[in-house]
């Protein structure tokens, strides 16, 4: 099993070495790589009105340079900020299941908030939604455990409440599909 990474924009390289090594934590037995390529964040798919991107169509070019790819999954990510239009705004969104996945950055940093920057948290936060969003590629749904890395945040604080691992629940579905 192999779980790929790839910059929709430009990605800091040391948020996407800590998002690779906390993936691997979290899917044991799979090889997480950083892929060397990015994709644009093309100025058609801008809304300038929301002053936000549209996830779906952003997940549309994923899957596109996934078919490139050899690996299994492929999770963007991004600074842009996301929405899909039921939504204000969208910590990410993934095929369930599927290949493709992405995780926007921009309101997981504290400064989003008017905290102070704190990349610790920041880091935490990324992991969470990067571990999230993979998940749903297996075919996880949400799941109604607040502290399971499953379960739907709409919020910050919901993000923060969770833990980076998947409840027992989870985990053995996981392995089931994994296996």
């Amino acid at each position: 099993m192999k779980i790929a990474i790839l910059q929709v924009g430009k990605i800091e390289q040391d948020t996407l070495e800590s998002i690779r090594e906390n993936l691997a934590r979290a899917f044991p037995k799979t090889e997480i790589v950083v892929l060397k390529n990015l994709i644009s964040l093309a100025p058609d798919l801008y809304d300038s009105t929301r002053k936000q991107y549209e996830s779906s169509l952003l997940l549309m070019l994923i899957r596109e340079y996934a078919r490139k790819t050899e690996a299994d999954k492929i999770l963007g990510i991004t600074n842009a900020d996301l929405y899909v239009p039921q939504l204000n705004f969208v910590f990410g969104e993934a095929e369930s299941p599927g290949k493709a996945a992405i995780v926007s950055l921009h309101r997981l940093r504290p400064e989003s908030y008017g905290d102070q920057t704190n990349e610790t948290l920041f880091l935490k936060r990324a992991t969470k939604e990067a571990i999230h969003e993979t998940g749903h590629t297996f075919g996880l749904p949400h799941c109604p455990d607040s502290s399971c890395v499953m379960s739907f945040s709409n919020t910050i604080h919901a993000v923060d409440n969770k833990k980076q691992e998947f409840c027992p629940k989870c985990s053995t579905r996981l392995f089931r599909v994994i296996r």
